[in-house]
């Protein structure tokens, strides 16, 4: 759990300790990744295929757990290289010949696309098509007549190609099956919705509230492909998609279980989880459970046995009244926010390239892609990957320069140097398979060692190329601060008062249901869940931020109480729902207080209640308290 950091270099370590520590299916997907790399580094000496390490790159950083993940991922990449090879060789021919055209053309379309990528929900994939066109234009000052510039890059194009080939065949015949995935996530929750109903201590409730934190949209998104490319039968497919739902439902009425219930209570709901997560794991649907105790009139209780009865019955509990996602960004299509980082970002590419252009040092052209890898919405966002990705190359680096002086020698052919790719990407990948907070770092570890021993068509002992790469790796990450921390600074703060607002905003929805409306609920109570992972997370990059955009320690503690108390209050109200039109009002009013606020220190009420906490409190109190945290 993040902490509001009075000692926040040893939380880092501790918090990196967690992070790289082993769990279910991390091995699986850490040998498939380094498995892929080395099959591509084997397929680009064969076929002599150029910057072969960009290709494993993308591997590293593009790899899902599961077969239909990558699959679906390998098919998109090729064709949208395939959309945009067209519109490039146009460019190419357009501007090859006249070098400020290229620069205005790289700077439109990069500005173009890190703004569609900031303002709506194409994300990284608006970096990823900017990236490779600036990189692409940088190129052509070095290739004179056109007709080459076209064919190379056609061969640039199969850099990109050819990688998603590789991860298609790999995981058609050696992927994770996405259902026995599914399987293990159902009854992973189910598992610890057990622990907490047997031991109902700390340490277990954590766990819990850490799984209804993580939200639906991973496990829906899977059961999605598992319904469309038939891997189950499709009543069976039905009955996981509404398993997903029944199992987050349970987790919810576990943690709003009070500790007034009784205890052999708890414990026949504990046993009936355990039958049921024995029966999902093994690829059965669990048996209806039969209560032998009487029924208590706990709404905890009588929620609890209702998700696990219908985890046991078919059926599809589709949310047919869901709204539509929007496309756009929550801060609007127009946002003076998304046009900043665009230029921001575009900004600190430029610089680099005219660095390296004017130098004539071609060789720390990883400046460039540095800037669009490492550039994200906050300051504390891009400080932790710049962080992240410093510390990634410099530990590939070394790996690489082990592997010049003292392995490459020994090797006699193709064979050994594939093998030292697979030993040496096993541990990128395993860092690269972990949460969000570290997996930058061992796609980056992955990236430094490959540049530095796989250039050309081959392996390679030139060291003045592999230090020029890191160097340029390094020029970058130093351009990338100096712009996202001097010019148009975003704080931390403001996302997490944002996501704060949002979670709010679900939860005064959440309180106008009517309680039979079950699914809309639990909709309501995974959307509040999920933006508060958002804040959480968010609230842990402020000490990533130059003092000077930090918010204050009280401030910080202001934001987590309120968080906490919005965890609290969840499980509540999904629960209860059908609060009164006004309970419903204020919370929507402390959202919109919650999003346009600037800091309001926490009043004494506050403070005392964060040393002496009450265990139950009503909903009128618990509004009472978010009102005072929020200053509405």
């Amino acid at each position: 759990m993040i902490q509001t950091a009075e000692h926040p270099f040893r939380d880092l370590i501790l918090q990196a300790k967690a992070d790289l520590a082993p769990f279910d299916g991390r091995f699986a997907m850490a040998w498939r990744g380094a498995a892929v790399c080395a099959l591509m580094a084997l397929a680009a000496m064969m076929f002599q295929i150029w910057e072969s390490a960009i290709s494993c790159y993308l591997l590293l950083f593009l790899m899902k757990p599961d077969a239909i993940g990558n699959i679906v991922v390998a098919i998109a990449v090729m064709v949208l290289v395939l959309v945009i090879v067209g519109p490039l060789v146009l460019l190419v021919n357009l501007t090859i010949d006249v070098p400020p055209l290229r620069i205005l053309v790289m700077m439109l379309s990069s500005f173009v696309f890190l703004y569609l990528g900031s303002a709506t929900k194409l994300g990284e994939g608006g970096g990823i098509v900017a990236l490779i066109i600036a990189f692409i234009m940088t190129l052509l000052s070095d290739v004179p007549v056109s007709e080459v510039a076209t064919r190379g890059l056609l061969y640039a194009c199969l850099m990109a190609v050819v990688p998603m080939l590789v991860l298609l065949g790999f995981n058609l015949f050696l992927g994770r099956a996405p259902q026995k995935l599914l399987r293990a996530q159902l009854a992973r929750r189910l598992n610890a919705a057990a622990d907490a109903l047997r031991q109902a201590d700390g340490a277990s409730r954590d766990a819990v509230g850490q799984l209804l934190l993580e939200g639906q949209a991973d496990a829906q998104q899977r059961a999605t492909m598992v319904r469309l490319f038939r891997y189950v039968s499709g009543a069976e497919g039905d009955w996981l998609n509404a398993a997903v739902t029944g199992t987050y439902r349970l987790l919810l009425a576990v943690a709003a279980l009070p500790a007034t219930a009784r205890a052999e209570v708890r414990l026949e709901l504990a046993a009936h989880c355990d039958e049921a997560a024995r029966a999902i794991a093994a690829g059965r649907r669990a048996a209806v459970p039969h209560f032998a105790l009487d029924d208590e009139a706990d709404a905890a209780v009588a929620e609890a046995r209702a998700a696990l009865i219908a985890l046991a019955t078919p059926g599809d509990q589709r949310d047919v009244g869901a709204p539509k996602a929007s496309f756009l960004a929550d801060e609007g299509f127009l946002s003076p926010i998304h046009q900043r980082f665009a230029l921001k970002t575009t900004a600190a590419a430029l610089i680099c390239y005219l660095v390296y252009t004017a130098l004539d040092w071609q060789g720390i052209h990883t400046a460039l892609i540095t800037c669009y890898v490492a550039a994200l919405g906050t300051t504390g966002e891009t400080v932790h990957k710049l962080v992240l990705r410093i510390g990634g190359c410099l530990v590939g680096a070394a790996m690489g320069i082990f592997a010049i002086l003292f392995v490459i020698p020994q090797l006699d052919g193709i064979g050994g140097f594939v093998v030292m790719i697979f030993v040496a990407i096993l541990p990128a990948a395993w860092i690269s398979s972990g949460s969000p907070r570290i997996s930058y770092a061992g796609v980056q570890v992955g990236l430094a060692f490959l540049l530095t021993v796989l250039q050309g068509f081959g392996p390679s002992t030139d060291m003045d190329a592999a230090t020029d790469r890191i160097l340029g790796i390094l020029l970058g990450n130093l351009v990338v601060y100096l712009i996202f921390t001097r010019v148009w600074p975003v704080g931390a703060a403001g996302a997490v008062r944002a996501s704060i607002g949002r979670a709010l905003s679900s939860l005064a929805r959440l309180a106008a249901l009517p309680p039979a409306d079950r699914i809309a609920a639990v909709r309501e109570a995974n959307s509040a869940a999920e933006a508060s992972a958002a804040a959480l997370e968010e609230l842990r990059l402020v000490q990533f931020e130059p003092a000077a955009l930090r918010p204050p320690p009280a401030e910080r503690a202001r934001l987590q109480e309120t968080l906490a108390e919005i965890r609290a209050l969840t499980p509540w109200l999904f629960l209860h729902g059908n609060a009164s039109a006004a309970e419903s009002a204020r919370l929507q009013g402390i959202a919109e207080r919650m999003k346009t606020a600037p800091s309001a220190p926490a009043s004494q009420d506050a403070a005392s209640e964060r040393q002496h906490p009450s265990a139950e409190r009503t909903i009128d109190q618990r509004l009472d308290r978010l009102e005072r945290l929020v200053g509405a």
